[in-house]
């Protein structure tokens, strides 16, 4: 097959969440196991970093593998969804798996894969390890998908755990208490593993101290009133908290014995998005009006998002909103400013809540727009509307955005 019609294969074979939601998720980890031994055990003696949390897990990650980069180590990084390109998912030092190997992957281990229904996301993990494998990492970055425990990349042993922190979304699968889903998340961390956690109340804190006293896990409570040493390239308080995270898990691998000085912080947090393609969050696209795109789409991520826009400099907003349709909305909608003006739209995927639906429950909340046919066509709209002194904001999922970059 060419690559077109492996990529065509693999969406119309595989079930994906990020498309179609509940039908495509797998509540056990079989079907990765199996994976794995049909792969070789890319797993076995992989070193890595295994990143989880509900927010700021892909930031993170990313800050992890650039640092890493600048250090001149060759690094993994396994991350999701994608924006633009299913191949984003997978990098080398920032470079996306090459085209042919995806191919080749596929051809080899279709036959093997295609009895056991595997979803999307696990054929994405096993394609992460073994090409990892094949391409002798020293070292990987591995974002976890919604969870911890059941999650797909859960094979990997890794040199740190990371969690990020807690927060409400993916509940139907996660539980609907912060320490069902800490201890979801805690799933992660293995015995003797140190763990990094970097923001927890205390009933999640419990939660992962009662599993790192059980396992034997030093764990490591990020102090996120200390100064950054370095300044960080992607803007936003809730970034600082995520380098804060970022630098605690560096300087434990410096004590694990990986070479990582000081200017290889300094310049991996400043060359973050050059050294790994990291798109969509609060990511300019233009001045004059100022327009910004962010895949904030959880009640935790548009807090943070809302902050941003609270410092920033602009007369009037514009919004072009989409999401999913198995969010908390309400909770979202909330948040949202009432003085904006909205351009409601759906993205081109299964799962996105339509339009006017979206604009009907937005009303309720006193938020008041135009219900348009497609993402580009509201983001147009909201251009010509807007004022050189205005902002517009293109935000609720990271597959509206995915429309505009």
């Amino acid at each position: 097959m060419t690559y077109e019609e492996t990529l065509a294969y693999l969406y119309a074979r595989l079930p994906m969440f990020q498309r179609i939601g509940k039908a495509a998720y797998k509540a056990d980890m079989g079907n990765t196991h199996t994976l794995m031994e049909l792969t070789g055990h890319p797993e076995d003696g992989l070193r890595c970093v295994h990143v989880a949390g509900t927010n700021g897990k892909g930031s993170t990650s990313h800050m992890i593998a650039s640092i890493l980069q600048e250090a001149g180590f060759k690094v993994g990084l396994h991350t999701s969804p994608h924006l633009k390109d299913f191949r984003e998912r997978f990098r080398i030092n920032g470079t996306m798996v090459p085209k042919e190997t995806v191919v080749r992957f596929v051809d080899e281990f279709k036959t093997g894969f295609e009895p056991i229904e595997a979803s999307f996301f696990e054929w994405g993990v096993a394609l992460a390890l073994w090409w990892f494998r094949e391409e002798k990492v020293d070292i990987a970055v591995i974002e976890t998908g919604m969870g911890g425990r059941l999650d797909s990349t859960n094979v990997v042993r890794p040199e740190v755990s990371v969690i990020t922190n807690i927060g409400w979304d993916h509940m139907e699968f996660l539980g609907d208490t912060r320490a069902a889903i800490a201890g979801e998340k805690a799933g992660i961390i293995r015995s003797q593993v140190p763990v990094v956690i970097g923001e927890a109340m205390e009933e999640e804190l419990a939660v992962f101290m009662q599993r790192t006293d059980a396992l034997g896990s030093p764990i490591h409570v990020v102090d996120q009133t200390m100064k950054l040493p370095h300044p960080v390239a992607l803007q936003g308080e809730h970034q600082e908290r995520n380098a804060r995270t970022v630098l605690a898990t560096i300087r434990i691998l410096a004590q694990r014995g990986w070479r990582i000085e000081p200017k290889h912080e300094r310049e991996g947090l400043a060359n973050v998005v050059k050294n790994t393609g990291l798109m969509g969050r609060w990511q300019v696209l233009g001045s004059k009006p100022l327009v910004v795109a962010d895949v904030a789409h959880n009640i935790d991520g548009m807090t943070a998002l809302l902050r941003e826009i609270d410092r920033t400099d602009h007369a009037r907003s514009h919004i072009v909103l989409g999401t999913v349709n198995d969010k908390d909305l309400a909770g979202v909608l909330a948040l949202l400013p009432a003085t904006a003006t909205y351009y409601f739209c759906k993205a081109g995927i299964p799962r996105g809540l339509p339009a006017d639906e979206l604009a009907e429950k937005a009303r309720v909340h006193g938020l008041t727009g135009q219900v348009h046919p497609s993402v580009r066509s509201a983001y147009c709209a909201a251009l010509d509307a807007a004022t050189p002194e205005d902002l517009v904001l293109i935000t609720g999922s990271v597959f509206v955005v995915a429309e505009v970059l």
